[in-house]
């Protein structure tokens, strides 16, 4: 496929602030792709300046291979912000948009009711904006950006106000887009909407990309040492016996099972079958993009906050520490069991009902010596949080004392006569003409 969006080192700046720095990326035709990052990481002046609405410093925008101020292709756009009139009707204000984008009068017409039967909002063709809910609203908007079957779709918070029922709605509607050849760029911070259906993703974090691909390879990338197992009912009891570590918890219906490597599937696999053990499913567990999200954002965070206090920190990440080393994860439990021993299935001694006394005293010992350093600590610490309680307590005695030696000094009111303005009320329903649409971008312009 070819590149139908092109974004090279892009660069804003709104006075000191940094709003996109260094950004690149590219969206193929016919695909859909997520802009992703918290609320002010520069999604939505990306999305400006692919618009034209907002020039960029520097950096390159190129539209089916062509500078983006050079732009002949349809874009339909739909702004995180309402930018409809408020007091028109709705099937006049997407005829109007229509013929902007060169319709004739009566093709608006027909494709705005064709929009509005396809999102199921024909019954508000007549209705002005303001009486209809924030979530109609975004549905009507929606409508809006399809008039005039763009080659191009741009969606800003699409979900925003939107129920699960129409939030499918929307997700149905991309994707048919998406299927007829049309290019689908949205920028969104709700993780399992994008996950559902979206093929590439860029996540930013104050204006740079912290990590960009594929989504399917993205999450391959990480460890995959984790099993979601459903025994059949008839071999559940038998496999809560076998398996009760607390390495194996219950998640929903099945069962997650943490592998000590990602190559013992298939040793797990024998060992449920030599105890006859089965199952309705068996998976491996990738992570959420959410958790993909946190991880890189959290970290990228993190780093910046170290280089302002010098503290390392620390972060909880999805991949495991390098050199992290585990117990034999499954082995041969037959043998294991032949000689009276526990099948070891990848649970560290510590919690293994194991015959090893000496070992499971021996870590013991050295848990309760951790346990006993760290209540000398904590006591040492209330004991320093006491002392400082008591020097604020005598600080402030001594404050209130030099306060009562203040002789009061009273000042007399002065009083000021009341000023009487006019006032000058103004009809604001007559300027809806002065609101700028800028939902509607026509060969590379801007409304």
């Amino acid at each position: 496929m070819s590149e139908m969006i092109k974004v090279n080192n892009l660069k804003k700046r709104f006075g000191d602030k940094a709003a996109v720095d260094g950004l690149s990326f590219s969206v193929e035709q016919g695909t859909i792709f997520g802009l992703l990052g918290r609320n002010g990481a520069g999604k939505t002046t990306t999305i400006r300046m692919i618009m034209d609405v907002f020039r960029a410093d520097s950096g390159d925008i190129f539209i089916n291979k062509v500078p983006s101020t050079r732009n002949k292709l349809r874009i339909g756009y739909l702004p995180e912000e309402r930018g409809l009139y408020p007091k028109r009707k709705i099937l006049e204000q997407m005829e109007y948009l229509g013929k902007l984008r060169g319709l004739t009068t009566g093709d608006a017409r027909r494709q705005a009711m064709e929009k509005l039967l396809m999102l199921g909002a024909e019954e508000y063709a007549d209705r002005t904006l303001d009486t209809l809910s924030k979530g109609n609203q975004q549905k009507i908007q929606l409508a809006i950006s399809l008039v005039g079957d763009p080659k191009i779709l741009i969606l800003d918070e699409p979900f925003s106000g939107l129920d699960p029922v129409n939030a499918a709605v929307l997700k149905l509607i991309v994707k048919q887009q998406a299927d007829n050849g049309v290019t689908v760029l949205f920028s969104s911070h709700q993780m399992s909407q994008v996950e559902e259906f979206c093929k590439d993703i860029c996540i930013i974090n104050d204006g740079k990309e912290v990590l960009s691909g594929d989504l399917a390879e993205i999450k391959r990338a990480y460890p995959r040492d984790k099993i979601y197992l459903v025994p059949e009912p008839a071999s559940r009891a038998r496999f809560e016996a076998r398996f009760n570590f607390p390495s194996v918890k219950k998640r929903q219906d099945g069962f997650e099972i943490e592998l000590a490597s990602e190559d013992r599937k298939g040793e797990l696999l024998h060992s449920l079958q030599g105890d006859n053990i089965k199952f309705d499913r068996f998976e491996v567990i990738e992570p959420t993009l959410e958790e993909i999200f946190v991880e890189k954002v959290g970290r990228e965070s993190q780093v910046k906050s170290s280089e302002r206090t010098g503290d390392a920190g620390g972060y909880a990440t999805l991949k495991k520490p390098e050199g992290t080393e585990k117990d034999e994860v499954l082995g041969n439990n037959q043998a294991r069991q032949r000689s009276g021993k526990t099948p070891n299935y990848g649970i560290p001694p510590r919690f293994r009902k194991s015959q090893d006394a000496t070992e499971i005293a021996r870590v013991d010992a050295a848990a309760d010596s951790i346990q006993s350093d760290k209540t000398d600590d904590a006591n040492q610490t209330d004991a320093n949080q006491a002392d400082a309680i008591q020097a604020d307590a005598n600080q402030t005695d001594t404050i209130q004392a030099d306060a009562n030696q203040t002789d009061t000094i009273q000042t007399g009111a002065i009083q000021t006569g009341a000023i009487q303005t006019d006032t000058i009320q103004t009809d604001t329903n007559q300027t809806d003409t002065n609101q700028t649409d800028t939902n509607v971008t026509e060969n590379g312009g801007k409304k």
